[in-house]
C-alpha cells in the first residue's frame, strides 16, 4: 500500500509563513511528479504546485512569487514553502505523487492551512 503522510499545516497570521512536508512510502519506487492541491469547502481540488523528478516546476498563478515547491528524491518527500500568506490561501492542502505522466495520483490525508488575524 502506498502511503503519503503530510505535516506542517496550522494557523498563521496574514503575511506569515508555513512549510508543508509530505513523505511517500510503500509500494512506490519511481515517483516522477509530486505536488500539492488545495480544496476549499464545497469546491473541486485545484493545483497549487508540482515538481518533476528533474526539478521542473509548475505553479498556480495565485501563488507564483509567494510559494516554492521542492523535493528530496532520496526521501520521496516534497515540500511547499508558503510565504506572504493571505486569508484567501485558507484551505485543506493535499499532496500527491505520480509515477507516470497523466497516470493515477496517490494522495496524502490533507492538512489544514488557516490564515487569519
Amino acid at each position: 500500500q502506498v502511503q503519503l503522510v503530510e505535516s506542517g499545516g496550522g494557523l498563521v497570521q496574514p503575511g506569515g509563513s508555513l512549510r508543508l512536508s509530505c513523505a511517500a512510502s510503500g509500494s512506490i519506487f519511481n515517483i516522477y511528479t509530486m505536488g500539492w492541491y488545495l480544496q476549499f469547502p464545497g469546491k473541486q481540488r485545484e493545483l497549487v504546485a508540482a515538481i518533476s523528478r528533474g526539478g521542473s516546476t509548475n505553479y498556480a498563478d495565485s501563488v507564483k512569487g509567494r510559494f516554492t515547491i521542492s523535493r528530496d528524491n532520496a526521501r520521496n518527500t516534497v515540500y511547499l514553502q508558503m510565504n506572504s500568506l493571505k486569508p484567501e490561501d485558507t484551505a485543506v492542502y493535499y499532496c500527491y505523487a505520480r509515477e507516470v505522466v497523466a497516470g493515477p495520483r496517490y494522495w496524502g490525508q490533507g492538512t489544514q492551512v488557516t490564515v487569519s488575524s
